[in-house]
């Protein structure tokens, strides 16, 4: 018996592992992606609720939405978020609208960049109502 038997893979077999190894994660990769945009965006949704919360709190208080020194807070969704939304709002005596422009990476949310809200729970997508967008993008 010859004591010198080598052990080891070849390098065809390391090779068919890496091909493995790829298609597996340009599988995967592209749902992860999809995943990561769409929990980012129930994060946003999730702060345009509160916010808007706080717009009708406000009215509750001082009977219009455009109140003297009126800035949205600084709530810890806006901290969370920061990365991926930008928000604003736009205010009148008894109207608002508030929304989450997507930024950075989650700007390629397609068809879901710009979110919004308004004093009447109008649920918006890039500054409309249309049902198939918000059904999509809410």
């Amino acid at each position: 018996m010859n004591g010198n038997k080598q052990t080891g893979f070849s390098l065809i077999e390391v090779m068919i592992v890496v091909v493995i190894v790829g298609i597996l994660a340009s599988v995967a990769y592209p749902s992860y992606r999809d995943y990561v945009l769409r929990s980012n965006r129930a994060a946003a949704q999730a702060c345009l609720m509160e916010l808007s919360q706080f717009m009708e709190r406000n009215y509750t208080q001082f009977m219009r939405y455009d109140s003297e020194d009126f800035a949205l807070p600084a709530l810890q969704c806006r901290a969370d978020t920061a990365d991926t939304y930008t928000y604003s709002s736009v205010q009148g005596a008894r109207t608002f609208t508030i929304t989450a422009t997507a930024t950075g990476p989650q700007a390629n949310d397609t068809g879901c960049t710009i979110l919004g809200i308004n004093q009447a729970g109008t649920k918006l997508v890039n500054n409309a109502s249309l049902a198939a967008a918000v059904d999509e993008c809410w």
